[in-house]
């Protein structure tokens, strides 16, 4: 069920939270900024100015180092790429491309699962869905206002644990505890403003941090690349 991890840890299947991309998610591309703006001055941009955008990304999931039987367990990596394009305020398409092919698709109304090695599509609500996920803080929500409803943000400068990359960070914390610790989106600033990185941590103690590489601009994106029809045979499943 990595729908759910998808957009909150974008990580693994699941309803329990829909991510990523989201994912929510996420693209900054062509942004007029200023040399020194701060994290959430540049997330302010993006809800202001980008109506629309894709990229490439790379997902690495790191679960949590646990205790089994008194000893650590290493923490296990799990790299994942993939493609995601969005049209705000509400339609995005997250898709997995490797290791294992998998589709996430919002067209406004409901937002889809679909897992081909299983022939299985997931549907529910979008409404229910996407409230207090990075998918919020990525690709739905119109304005800061709306989204310092539901987050608590601040500016956040990275310790030794995170590489700083020359990066403006914002960190985004729910005010309602839920599957999400918190998400930090990372921002490239200069002539033009970037969202780079997106670092997310879920309640689990499992981060997943996602590296975007902006495609080459081709106008915005047609109606047809968030709708979503089962496949013949697929099993559907209402939620």
């Amino acid at each position: 069920m990595r729908f759910v991890k998808a957009m909150v840890a974008l990580q693994q299947r699941g309803w329990q939270l829909v991510a990523c991309a989201l994912c929510g998610l996420v693209l900054l591309w062509g942004l007029a900024g200023t040399a020194h703006a701060g994290g959430v001055q540049a997330l302010e941009r993006f809800l202001r100015e980008t109506q629309y955008g894709s990229a490439t990304f790379t997902q690495t999931q790191t679960s949590p180092t646990r205790q089994v039987q008194g000893a650590s367990q290493q923490a296990r990596q799990r790299v994942s790429t993939g493609e995601f394009v969005f049209d705000r305020p509400n339609r995005f398409r997250f898709e997995y491309l490797r290791p294992f092919p998998q589709l996430i698709v919002a067209d406004g109304q409901r937002v889809w699962l679909y897992d081909p090695d299983l022939q299985q599509a997931t549907v529910r609500e979008q409404a229910k869905v996407l409230a207090d996920t990075p998918a919020m803080l990525i690709a739905a929500s119109p304005d800061l206002a709306r989204l310092r409803q539901a987050f608590d943000l601040r500016d956040w400068a990275p310790d030794h644990t995170v590489a700083d990359k020359g990066l403006q960070w914002v960190q985004a914390t729910p005010k309602v505890a839920g599957q999400l610790q918190h998400v930090r989106m990372g921002f490239r600033v200069g002539a033009t403003v970037e969202l780079v990185e997106l670092d997310i941590l879920d309640h689990f103690g499992q981060r997943s941090q996602l590296r975007f590489v902006p495609t080459a601009a081709t106008g915005r994106p047609s109606a047809e690349r968030f709708g979503f029809r089962p496949p013949p045979g697929t099993d559907v499943i209402q939620q």
